[in-house]
């Protein structure tokens, strides 16, 4: 009898330290349960009774402190956990973004070139090989995962990425995320040779392609007049929506970086005599492998994000071979969720001269129009 009593003991022990390790809901009660049924068994009658149930919580407790113990320190609400885990992954996001090239292995992708020669086999019957696709035309970061489903090449080049030309108003809109972004040669204080000057020379040339523009300048990296993006993609968010709210005639948003590389590294190719910047498309999955997919960071335009950079890749391709680096997918979200026609666009970097970026905005408008007219 007294060696049945010290197993008893030594089960509700683990069994108290196992529910409190795993925060299982509902534990305490159970664990209330069995003692009473395994040590009070006269107790049991009294199950229907709620004044009876509290009874054998006390007593339960009393005689099992570690019951209390594992009530007391039980989480109070999901949704708390919930709030914070969503904080945690907007930090990530911000921090994540930026480290774009720290992935990247050294290739052709990332070195100072001439006049580039495409040795890629466009063909739909190429395309359609899942590993020719991934290795020659993305870049998929270490943190996150793609498949073959979700890269279904018949799917995304069907998806009708045009504008409506019929309707009045603006039909793209660019903006910055990191308004504070320059170049080698920029100008301190001077705007027009920063992103935001690209961002403005791109949408007049899209404007004289018959592709109404706006560019937005707000600005949402700065804090206090200090450099801070900590919260830059919250806070564009909340200011494209008014964007997007004025003009609803919007389809296509841009979202106009430029990367940062190691300072040897200087993306740039030659196109028509002219040197260019090189541009990489970019895509947030809304997955990571530490995560999996990130509920409380939905997108549900995932499928079309990817069909128009990936049909701006083949464009590109086909216009100016060598102009693009391939497409690069990361696993938060970077606001996509704002349009099903939304790009996230890197041009250049810090080590490319603003004549150079201006170069590939002049090839990027003549993409675009391609693509959406």
């Amino acid at each position: 009898m007294l060696r049945q009593r010290i197993s008893g003991f030594v089960i509700a022990f683990l069994c108290v330290m196992l529910l409190g390790y795993i925060g299982i809901w509902g534990g305490r009660k159970v664990l209330h349960q069995w003692a009473a049924m395994t040590f009070f068994p006269g107790l049991t009658y009294l199950d229907n009774s709620q004044k009876s149930n509290d009874y054998k919580d006390r007593l339960a407790e009393q005689l099992f402190p570690l019951c209390h113990y594992v009530n007391s320190n039980a989480p109070k609400s999901t949704q708390v956990e919930d709030s914070l885990t969503y904080e945690m992954l907007l930090v990530e996001q911000a921090r994540d973004e930026e480290k774009i090239s720290e992935d990247l292995t050294t290739n052709a992708d990332d070195t100072q070139v001439s006049v580039q020669v495409s040795n890629l086999d466009l063909s739909i019957e190429k395309l359609r090989d899942f590993n020719y696709l991934i290795s020659k035309f993305y870049t998929v970061d270490s943190t996150t995962t793609i498949g073959a489903n979700q890269l279904n090449v018949d799917d995304l080049l069907s998806r009708n990425m045009k504008i409506n030309t019929s309707s009045n108003g603006p039909k793209v809109l660019i903006f910055h995320t990191h308004s504070q972004e320059a170049f080698k040669d920029s100008k301190d204080g001077d705007a027009s040779t920063s992103i935001v000057g690209m961002g403005e020379y791109l949408s007049k040339q899209l404007n004289a392609l018959g592709i109404e523009t706006i560019h937005h300048n707000g600005v949402y990296d700065l804090i206090n007049g200090k450099l801070d993006r900590s919260k830059a993609y919250q806070q564009a968010e909340v200011g494209v929506k008014k964007v997007l709210n004025q003009y609803p005639s919007i389809e296509v948003v841009i979202d106009l970086h430029r990367d940062g590389v190691p300072e040897t590294t200087h993306l740039v190719t030659e196109i028509a005599g002219k040197k260019v910047a090189k541009i990489m498309y970019f895509n947030g999955l809304c997955r990571t492998k530490s995560n999996g997919n990130l509920t409380s960071m939905p997108n549900p335009y995932i499928q079309d994000n990817l069909a128009l950079s990936l049909q701006m890749q083949l464009e590109s391709e086909k216009q100016f071979s060598g102009f693009t680096r391939r497409i690069y997918l990361k696993g938060y979200r970077y606001n996509m969720h704002l349009m099903p026609k939304m790009l996230l666009i890197e041009a250049g970097a810090q080590t490319n001269t603003v004549e150079e970026v201006k170069n590939a905005m002049d090839l990027l408008a003549k993409i675009l129009s391609k693509v959406l007219l």
